[in-house]
């Protein structure tokens, strides 16, 4: 029977999730879920393509066009976030969808075509230095059996959080947003990158539904650190996590975390993903202490064949603000801005800024 491609509907929605829900290399973000929300809280239009054998889907490719000032039209897959790539039952239906998509962008006049893959095989610490990785933790049957498997030092940073009177709270249904929000603008302003808006976050947890978990850690009533998870599949992954920096001695982001990964536990999630670091530097070395290994991320134009040079970025958390030697001066400045004026101005830059 033949593979018909064609540009995805809302109506496939469901059909979407419950294919990228049995692909053995789905993420979180392939979820429908992301793509929506992409569209709703910034306006950039769902370019995604599914593949269809009959009746069955047989590929998915999630792609967001997006239209930025002075600039080209570019696809990406996807955006604010580490991955974003085809999904396919074989090569042909993969080729199909990529030859689809590449006439697409040609039709829009578009200038590049970003996939953000990952590389299967294990590789060698030569090739990693310098370069984005993804952070993954096998997670086992039970959270007890995860806690009893940390190192005896990390076990007594997560008991310290908690004897240092902090508590941690799980919400399912959006609760908890404003304190999340509020953590996580203030910290956007510390690190000069422009904010997420609130409404992204919102359409984030109302489409994903069960699949999206907030955990916000509390000293006494005071909210200190709050993280949001997806999970789709056997896959959990922690796009977003933040602290408040004078609570940070009552080590906050060890409870934050621990609450995260034994949520996930819990709920028979096979892997924890905790998002894209520099290999051996910064955020690396907090996520390696869990026992999470490394694995090369790919991302590169996809009709040019070009890889994404990461070794000439800065860390992690300042990704989101321009290169260049004006860059510093944009940090300071941002930093020290009124809250009000960061939450206001900052998702309009946001939206056009695809990492």
């Amino acid at each position: 029977m033949t593979v018909h491609v064609r540009l995805v509907t809302q109506a496939d929605k469901s059909i979407w999730n419950a294919y990228i829900n049995d692909h053995p290399r789905a993420t979180p973000y392939h979820h429908f879920g992301w793509v929506e929300s992409v569209e709703q809280a910034y306006q950039h239009k769902n370019t995604s393509a599914i593949a269809l054998c009959g009746d069955d889907v047989v590929g998915v490719l999630p792609c967001i066009l997006m239209r930025r000032p002075l600039l080209r039209p570019a696809f990406c897959s996807l955006p604010y976030c580490d991955l974003g790539f085809l999904l396919a039952d074989d090569s042909t239906t993969a080729d199909k969808l990529l030859a689809f998509m590449k006439q697409q962008l040609l039709n829009v006049t578009g200038q590049t075509f970003q996939l953000r893959d990952y590389i299967d095989e294990p590789a060698p610490e030569s090739q990693m230095e310098g370069q984005k990785v993804r952070m993954l933790l096998p997670l086992p049957a039970t959270s007890e059996e995860l806690m009893s498997g940390f190192k005896s030092k990390l076990r007594s940073q997560i008991r310290k959080s908690e004897k240092n009177g902090l508590r941690y709270e799980i919400h399912k249904n959006g609760n908890g947003l404003d304190d999340f929000y509020h953590i996580f603008a203030i910290n956007m302003r510390k690190l000069g990158s422009p904010v997420h808006s609130k409404t992204w976050f919102q359409h984030i947890i109302e489409n994903y539904k069960e699949n999206s978990i907030l955990s916000v850690v509390y000293s006494e009533n005071v909210p200190v650190g709050a993280g949001i998870t997806l999970s789709t599949g056997g896959v959990t992954s922690i796009p977003w996590a933040s602290t408040v920096a004078q609570y940070n001695r009552l080590a906050p982001n060890m409870l934050l975390y621990w609450s995260l990964l034994k949520e996930a536990c819990d709920n028979n999630m096979q892997t924890f993903d905790f998002g894209r670091s520099t290999f051996n530097e910064g955020t690396y070395r907090f996520k390696a202490q869990w026992g999470a290994t490394p694995q090369l991320l790919n991302w590169y134009d996809a009709l040019t064949q070009t890889q994404q040079d990461f070794s000439a970025q800065d860390n992690d958390e300042r990704e989101n603000v321009p290169q260049g030697k004006i860059r510093p001066i944009i940090e300071k400045v941002w930093a020290k801005l009124p809250l009000h004026v960061t939450t206001a101005l900052g998702p309009r830059i946001r939206k056009h800024i695809s990492l």
